[in-house]
């Protein structure tokens, strides 16, 4: 028999339920991010994402306990993941990515999605059994940690280490079980088929979990990871690039049938000249976060680049501005951070957030219950509002 999910799960309602935790205690939320895969350069689009959930976790801290679920195991069995170490592996043997930057090993990335071979099942499987026993990663993506850790250390993520912690999950096996449960699989492997979500009940579409070789895609590797946590959070916020939607609609209706309050945040991606494309098509180069910072970090000091660059990339960018990345708007929310770090005067240390930061961010609240990281940013920028600014500086802007 399997083990239950959580002591006693219920079916929850399809509505989320956003009503305040009880004053004894403070309210939980797990902040469940899709995961950047180690496979090529930062681009505008990823360094977005990481700030606007950055800026979440700070804000949310100060009302409550969030918890940030951020893996790099989570998605590496994907075949996107596990084709690019093979064709690294058969079209480049023995090379050495200890010294590479991140725009050759991105070059490389975007050379595997042009090459018409396409791996086996066979072929991908040593790679997959290596991540699930060992935790193993391919040399290119392990270098590419390496600098991104440094990278984060320099925009002032909170955690520089982000993605670099092991998990604990679920196996498929568990997971395919939970949803049988639940009336919410097609399990056709005993005929040689896929394993399907299926919330046609719902009124959502069936969507394969398990190819008929036996790989898993991305929505099953976060549900191995989301089902066991959902349900022991008052609050789950998902959240993702906006193209992924379709999907997280549905991880949200399962975790949500499991006993979970979950919510789904997504977030626009940013053009470069126009053009709004997946990093495995290129046109990135001279836009990573590398090359942003070797740019405008000499010039304008890592303090306002910090907060310059999260004035530009969440409240200068927005929520779907569709204005293509701008080196000249990027320099002028530089220069309007400088007045504001200006402003604001050095960081005094303090016990915790106080009451009046704590009302302000409640006013910059979602409807869904978490600080909306659009709303919060904004306000730094309107002259005509009170904000409490050298606390927010300090606390929730690095």
């Amino acid at each position: 028999m399997r083990p239950a999910l959580a002591e006693s799960v219920q079916p929850s309602p399809t509505a989320v339920d956003t009503s305040p935790a009880p004053a004894s205690r403070r309210c939980t939320t797990l902040l469940a991010p899709v995961t950047v895969t180690p496979t090529k350069p930062l681009t505008p689009s990823h360094v977005k994402f990481l700030l606007w959930m950055d800026v979440l976790q700070r804000a949310g801290a100060c009302l409550g306990e969030v918890t940030c679920l951020y893996n790099h195991r989570t998605f590496a069995l994907t075949r996107q993941v596990l084709g690019f170490w093979e064709y690294l592996d058969r079209a480049h043997p023995g090379a050495d990515y200890s010294g590479m930057g991140e725009e050759e090993i991105g070059a490389l990335y975007v050379a595997s999605h042009a090459a018409p071979c396409t791996a086996s099942a066979a072929a991908l499987r040593p790679y997959a059994e290596a991540v699930e026993r060992d935790g193993w990663f391919h040399p290119a993506s392990r270098r590419l940690l390496d600098i991104w850790q440094e990278q984060y250390r320099v925009i002032g993520l909170l955690d520089p280490l982000l993605g670099r912690r092991p998990v604990e999950s679920l196996g498929e096996e568990e997971v395919v079980g939970h949803l049988l449960d639940a009336g919410l699989c097609l399990d056709l492997r005993h005929w040689g088929g896929p394993v399907y979500l299926d919330l046609s009940a719902h009124g959502l579409p069936l969507r394969q979990l398990v190819d008929a070789g036996g790989r898993p895609n991305f929505l099953m590797c976060a549900l191995k990871e989301l089902l066991p946590l959902a349900s022991r959070h008052d609050r789950v916020v998902l959240a993702s690039d906006a193209d992924l939607s379709p999907d997280y609609r549905l991880l949200a209706r399962t975790l949500t049938h499991f006993g979970g309050r979950v919510s789904h945040l997504p977030v626009t991606r940013v053009p470069i000249a126009g053009v709004t494309a997946s990093s495995r098509h290129g046109g990135w180069q001279g836009y990573t976060l590398g090359a942003l910072i070797d740019r405008f970090v000499p010039e304008h000091g890592p303090d306002a680049f910090r907060l310059g660059l999260r004035l530009y990339l969440v409240a200068g960018l927005g929520k779907g501005s569709g204005q293509s990345f701008s080196d000249d708007h990027l320099r002028r929310q530089l220069a309007r951070a400088a007045r504001l770090l200006a402003q604001a005067g050095p960081a005094s240390p303090a016990a915790g957030p106080s009451p009046a930061l704590c009302e302000f961010l409640l006013t910059r609240t979602a409807p869904e219950g978490y600080v909306d990281p659009y709303r919060l940013t904004s306000s730094l920028l309107d002259r005509h509002r009170s904000v409490p600014l050298p606390e927010l500086l300090g606390t929730v802007y690095p």
